[in-house]
Order: structure tokens, then C-alpha cells, then sequence
């Protein structure tokens, strides 16, 4: 039976229902019309949670511990395989019933770190986190951990440029929907390290502005995942029960403000999406291996699909 926790908030109250329960932390919520896929990235498979059933099915496997998904406006499906193998550690595109399609795995002849999250603007440019956040660096080539923009080429082919050279450990991001500001989830651990919201102008010729900082998270857990409703406002998920406020869902204007927040009922919120009919009703994933929904009084923004109401 689905568990919910009312939670107090500075406005509309949201009633979060447990949906499931996994093993490990999953993550990399997107919306396919009618159910949410998510990541259950330690087994390296998709799940396929089904509203009108209320169960979830594995859609597919081997995913290199896949984490970030998000469809394009074609309803293409692209994930970050973060896998530290030779064989992940890339950003793939996924065709049903076929092999991973990979976009980019290497920048300027040097593997990438592992793939976190992604953001697809209007130009179908994929822009993606690159950090490591285990303890495990051997095998990363690359010493620096950067955001990078792909850019699909004329014969198929895709051309990958680094954008930041200020970030460690960089997570969720989002293109705003006038495609004037690329929000960055600086998010690293350590007391002595910066975990804030990030706002880069995006240039003409896709390069980034200097940053400026909309939320300074302090020594707490700042940003996992984030996304907008469609006034351009900023859904975050961030926290932990170890220090600060806890597990959080933070709403956030387009400069920062923060406009609501709502506790979590588990630990670790890491990503959310928004689903349903309308586009009205938030799925949250968390590290803790629970998956909730809450129905908001925002209403979503997703390159697919447009809401129906």
C-alpha cells in the first residue's frame, strides 16, 4: 500500500506517496507520456514505473550504471552512462530495442569521468555534467571535472566542447527556457568545498558568461538533480539527515529566490521529473531507494511531452 507524508511548507502543502522501494538509490526520472522511467544505477538497468497499475517493470539492462535521462522534443531517449569500465563513462542515446547509441566518451582523446546529468535545448545541443564522486579516480584521464556541451553535426556525428572551467564536481543542470542561462548544480562534498546553484550566461556561440551564485548550500548537501515548471522557476532536489534543513525539495524564482521548500519523507532526494496528464505532478527519486510523487501547484516544463491540461 502507498505510504504518504503531509509536510508543512511556507505555501501550498505537498502530500508526498511512496510508490516504491529499491534496494539501493536510483535516480534519472523521465517522463514517457503515460509512466516514469528512472535508473537503478548499481544494477545498470531502467525501471518503468506504471501509474495505472502502480508497479514498476524493468524496460532495460546493462546500462553501465546509467544515472541522468531526458527525452528530446523527437522523444528520443539519451541517459549518462557513468560506469568507470571502458565501456560506460559516455553519453548514449537509447533506441527501443536497440544497442546504446553513443553520442560522446572522450574529450580531446581522454575518456570522460562519469556522466551525471543532461539538458537538451532547442538546437538538440546535449549539455552534461562530468564529474567522479566515488572515491575510485584511478581511472579517470581527465584532470579537471567539467560541464560540456555535444553539438549534433550535419553528418550524424557530434562535436563535444567543455563550457566550465571553474567546477568540481558539477551535477544537475538545466538550460533556461528563454536559453539565456545554463543553471549549474555545483555540488561537492567537503567542508572546505562549494555547493551552490550557478547561473552562466549562455553566449551566442555557446560558450558561458562568468557565473553568478544564486544559493549557497554552505557545508550541507546542495543540488543533486533539478527542473523547471514553465515560468522558468527552479524545482531542486537537495539535503541530507546528516546537516542542515534535511532531505528538501526547494523551489527557487529564476534569481534565486527561494519561493517554497518541502521536506522529503526519505534521505537523499537525488533527482525529480515532472508527470501526469498535465504535467502538475512531481516524481522525486532519492538515494535511499524510495520513489514519491506529489501533486503541486506548479505546473511543468518538459521538451516532451506538452501538457494535455
Amino acid at each position: 500500500m502507498a505510504e504518504r507524508s503531509g509536510n508543512h511548507t511556507m505555501g501550498y502543502e505537498w502530500d508526498f506517496e511512496q510508490l516504491a522501494e529499491f534496494p539501493t538509490l536510483i535516480e534519472g526520472p523521465a517522463w514517457d507520456g503515460s509512466g516514469l522511467l528512472f535508473t537503478e544505477i548499481a544494477a545498470s538497468r531502467i525501471q518503468r514505473y506504471d501509474p495505472e497499475t502502480g508497479e514498476c517493470a524493468v524496460v532495460r539492462e546493462d546500462t553501465n550504471l546509467a544515472n541522468g535521462m531526458i527525452f528530446d522534443q523527437n522523444w528520443q531517449l539519451y541517459a549518462c552512462e557513468g560506469g568507470k569500465d571502458d565501456s560506460g563513462r559516455r553519453i548514449v542515446r537509447y533506441d527501443p530495442g536497440a544497442e546504446a547509441v553513443v553520442i560522446v566518451d572522450n574529450y580531446e582523446g581522454k575518456r570522460l569521468n562519469s556522466p551525471n546529468d543532461l539538458a537538451i535545448d532547442s538546437q538538440f545541443r546535449i549539455w552534461f555534467t562530468d564529474p567522479r564522486y566515488s572515491d575510485d579516480r584511478h581511472t579517470m584521464e581527465l584532470d579537471h571535472e567539467s560541464v560540456f556541451r555535444a553539438d549534433p553535426m550535419p553528418d550524424g556525428s557530434w562535436m563535444i566542447h567543455r563550457v566550465t572551467f571553474d567546477t568540481t564536481r558539477p551535477n544537475g543542470l538545466l538550460v533556461s527556457p528563454d536559453e539565456s542561462t545554463l543553471y549549474v548544480a555545483q555540488s561537492d562534498y567537503g567542508t572546505d568545498r562549494k555547493r551552490e546553484l550557478r547561473a552562466y550566461p549562455i553566449n551566442e556561440d555557446g560558450s558561458l558568461g562568468e557565473y553568478s551564485v544564486l544559493h549557497d548550500f554552505g557545508p550541507h548537501r546542495g543540488i543533486d538533480g533539478m527542473v523547471h515548471d514553465v515560468d522558468g522557476n527552479i524545482i531542486a532536489c537537495a539535503g541530507w539527515q546528516k546537516s542542515g534543513p534535511g532531505p528538501m525539495i526547494y523551489v527557487f524564482s529564476p534569481t534565486g529566490r527561494v519561493l517554497e521548500t518541502h521536506p522529503v519523507p526519505a534521505d537523499r532526494p537525488t533527482n525529480c521529473s515532472w508527470g501526469d496528464a498535465d504535467l502538475r505532478t512531481l516524481y522525486v527519486t532519492c538515494g535511499s531507494g524510495h520513489l514519491f510523487r506529489a501533486r503541486t501547484n506548479y505546473r511543468g516544463k518538459l521538451w516532451y511531452p506538452e501538457p494535455s491540461a
